[in-house]
This record gives structure tokens, C-alpha cells and sequence, in this order.
């Protein structure tokens, strides 16, 4: 397979554990075998600081991002989302969209998404149905109460569920097969230790 790109997008308060499970699945390919490069986008060089207080310097500015040169754009959730920012990476998604290229945003980052018309018809979630209303989307009729949601190219969940946000994201992108996902979301999620030779099975495959 050649080399896989994913571009996570990254701005001050962004919520490191909602897409901490992904980030590290991606970039070590430790359960699929198929190690991604993870590239770091924000709308300037300068150092963004996440909701944990970590310091991460960004690898690419927003406006170079070309979604033919990558196979993900990831979105956690942040304060801007609820305080009418983000518009610039919910612009960006779009353009993925229409070019065919996975997008995966979790919690705020479906609000952004929602407000921005981009739910309108796709099935997605997010922490609440009624979070997203609050948006004054259209696509209500299309929210799902579940733990992750993959409409085409969309990937959705909610703050609560980083594991399966991961596990849906994986499977979109075809890294890891149905035995291999299902057993991740039960040791990481449900701590269920049945699940871990299988992905030792698949570590060594």
C-alpha cells in the first residue's frame, strides 16, 4: 500500500484525548500494519496550545492544505467551535468532501460542521441531538444516537466515545478488518481482555 497521509487539524483548546486513540493507531500502524503519516495543520506556523496545555508547533498552514495530497482530515473539538469559529477548517472539510476524501470531526467539531451546512444530508452524532440544533442546521432527521456514525466520506462521533471514533475512522480508510476493530473497541473500550489476542494477531500479521 503506498504511504498514507493524515492532516489533523489543530488550533488553541483543541481536545487532545478525542482523537488521542486515532492519532496513535495512525501514525504506528501497530494493530493494522500500515503506519500513516500524521501531519499537523493550523492557520499559522505559531505554536498552538491544546486543551491539555500541551504545545504543539503545526507542520503546514491551512491554506496549503490540498486534499489530493491526503487520505484524512481530522477535527477535534475545541472553544472555537462554540464561540462561531473554525470556519476556515469546516471550509476545508468541505472541500474533502467534495473531492472524495474521508473527513473525521468529533464533538465540537460536528457543530462546526452542522452550522456550516455540511449535515445537511449526511447521517452523522455528535454529544447530543440537541447540541446540534442549537446550530440551526437542516439535517436533524439525519442525527444518529450512536457512538460513531460513517456516512460515505464523514466520520462522526461524540466527546464520549474516542475509541469508537478511532475504531470507525480505521475502518473507513480499510486498515484493519471487522475482527481486528472489534476487538480494539473491547479492550480499549470496554476492557474486555478477550479482545487482546486478536490484536496481537494482528500486530504480528
Amino acid at each position: 500500500m503506498a504511504n498514507l497521509t493524515a492532516h489533523v487539524g489543530i488550533y488553541d483548546t483543541y481536545a487532545d484525548w478525542e482523537i488521542g486513540h486515532l492519532l496513535v493507531e495512525l501514525r504506528t500502524g501497530r494493530f493494522t500494519g500500515t503506519p500513516v503519516d500524521v501531519v499537523a495543520v493550523a492557520e499559522s506556523l505559531e505554536p498552538v496550545t491544546s486543551m491539555g496545555g500541551l504545545r504543539v508547533l503545526p507542520d503546514l498552514l491551512l491554506a496549503d492544505l490540498d486534499p489530493a495530497a491526503s487520505n484524512l482530515l481530522i477535527l477535534p473539538g475545541a472553544g472555537i467551535w462554540d464561540a462561531d469559529g473554525g470556519h476556515a477548517f469546516t471550509a476545508a472539510a468541505g472541500r474533502f468532501l467534495e473531492a472524495g476524501v474521508p473527513v473525521a470531526a468529533i464533538c465540537g467539531a460536528t457543530f462546526g460542521l452542522a452550522r456550516d451546512g455540511l449535515l445537511d444530508k449526511r447521517r452523522h452524532t455528535s454529544a447530543a441531538a440537541e447540541y446540534l440544533a442549537a446550530s440551526g442546521y437542516a439535517g436533524g432527521d439525519l442525527y444518529g444516537d450512536e457512538r460513531a456514525v460513517v456516512d460515505g466520506d464523514l466520520i462522526t462521533a461524540g466527546p464520549s466515545s474516542p475509541v469508537q471514533f478511532a475504531s470507525a475512522t480505521l475502518g473507513r480508510l480499510g486498515l484493519a478488518s471487522g475482527e481486528t476493530l472489534e476487538a480494539y473497541e473491547a479492550v480499549f473500550d470496554r476492557e474486555d481482555l478477550t479482545g487482546y489476542p486478536v490484536l496481537m494477531l494482528a500486530a504480528h500479521a
